[in-house]
């Protein structure tokens, strides 16, 4: 049974958003591998990252301050892989479902910070 972090369900959404995100980039062509790759993968890493080093803090200031980094970096990882479209290193079709999945994440975060700031 998963406990913790596990539970947790905008981690989850970021955990799989980033395989997504992996999956994504494959199919860029090998000239963008230290460019445009690497960044989005980065990116997208960093907001499980932040997500799950938030979980951890002791005060809900430091668990606040990773999850607007982790916000940032979702909001980064959405506008690379547009971006990553309109550039046509993907077709439209792959990515939507990512971008459309990247703005629930983004909203669920923001109401995970509310949840937080409303316990203080």
């Amino acid at each position: 049974m998963a406990t913790g972090l596990e539970n947790l369900i905008i981690y989850n959404l970021a955990e799989l958003l980033e395989i997504d995100v992996h999956k994504l980039t494959n199919s860029f062509p090998q000239d963008e591998k230290y460019r445009s790759i690497n960044q989005i993968k980065r990116s997208s890493a960093s907001v499980c990252n932040n997500i799950a080093e938030s979980y951890n803090k002791q005060t809900n200031k430091q668990k606040l301050q990773y999850l607007y980094i982790a916000k940032a970096e979702a909001e980064e990882t959405k506008r690379n892989l547009i971006r990553s479209t309109k550039k046509g290193f993907v077709p439209t079709n792959k990515t939507n479902e990512t971008i459309d999945k990247y703005t629930e994440l983004l909203k669920a975060i923001s109401g995970y910070i509310k949840f937080i700031k409303n316990k203080q």
